[in-house]
């Protein structure tokens, strides 16, 4: 019996994003692509019989445990058992910075939704996982569920897709963008156009974009600097609402070109477009 697995947590890109409407909870409705990078934080799970409970290792600076994903998922987990489970202890490698649009604690949510499923032996399947996912976050079925994928409704109603597996630069500005406030923000575009399940970049381009991006770029000009300084090479886009912008390019050497030219002070990295989970791809192997 297995007792103690690490597994990736891998970044997301939301290729574009829409927003189409307002429900009457005041939710927005999106319509997005998501697609996944071989690169993220990793989680290891170990099975503690010895010591009971759901206990984190290494705490998030400034994130109350309350509030924290990880442990909310575990937690989720065990109030769905029907069972007495053995204690697990949390570690956890960071990566991805907080607050940059590419999905790092629904990302969380999910390797340990899935991590302890397969620990536990619990037999959940994908559809139980991504509902009890949709509880602790909108993203963090796409986790779950781990194929790139068409989002509609605030990003749970999911279709597979198969935009092309690039290769992306992502820039992470100097700032931490407060998501509720892009959302509440007077002048978001709320009311872009639905449009049908399609690759994305196929055809006019133009019709693609991230209908937050003027917003943020206006409130925080980190963003709109890096952001400008990207675009010299080629189309650069907001992920989420940021702050973290990516731009894409067919070959790594082309990518590692442009990252190795960007300026000083701003962080980020070079990875892969993924239409399969990396946390996928390592669960099938323990299979």
């Amino acid at each position: 019996m297995t007792t103690s697995i690490t597994l990736p947590s891998p970044a997301k890109l939301n290729l574009f994003l829409h927003i189409v409407g307002r429900r009457p909870d005041g939710y927005h409705e999106l319509q997005t692509l998501f697609q996944f990078l071989d690169y993220g934080d990793d989680i290891t799970l170990s099975l503690t019989p010895e010591q009971p409970g759901i206990h984190l290792e290494n705490p998030v600076a400034g994130v109350p445990d309350d509030d924290n994903l990880i442990l909310r998922a575990a937690r989720a987990l065990v109030a769905r058992a029907r069972h007495e489970l053995p204690g697990v202890s949390i570690g956890i490698n960071k990566r991805l910075p907080m607050g940059g649009g590419l999905g790092g604690g629904s990302s969380n949510a999910a390797t340990t939704l899935l991590g302890l499923n397969h620990l536990w032996r619990l037999g959940l399947d994908y559809d139980e996982l991504a509902e009890i996912g949709l509880a602790l976050g909108a993203d963090v079925p796409v986790f779950v569920r781990g194929h790139a994928a068409f989002g509609e409704g605030i990003g749970e109603k999911l279709t597979p897709a198969f935009p092309p597996e690039d290769w992306f630069v992502v820039l992470k500005p100097d700032c931490h963008i407060n998501t509720a406030k892009i959302f509440s923000e007077q002048g978001l575009t709320r009311d872009t156009p639905r449009i049908k399940i399609a690759p994305a970049f196929e055809g006019d381009a133009s019709r693609y974009r991230n209908d937050c991006e003027g917003v943020v770029k206006r409130l925080y000009p980190e963003v709109r600097e890096s952001m400008e300084w990207l675009t010299q090479f080629g189309p650069a886009r907001l992920t989420g609402t940021g702050a973290c912008i990516f731009g894409r390019f067919p070959t790594e050497s082309a990518a590692r070109i442009i990252w190795e030219s960007k300026p000083s002070g701003i962080t980020g990295f070079v990875a892969k477009g993924v239409n399969v989970s990396p946390l996928h791809q390592k669960l099938t192997e323990l299979e």
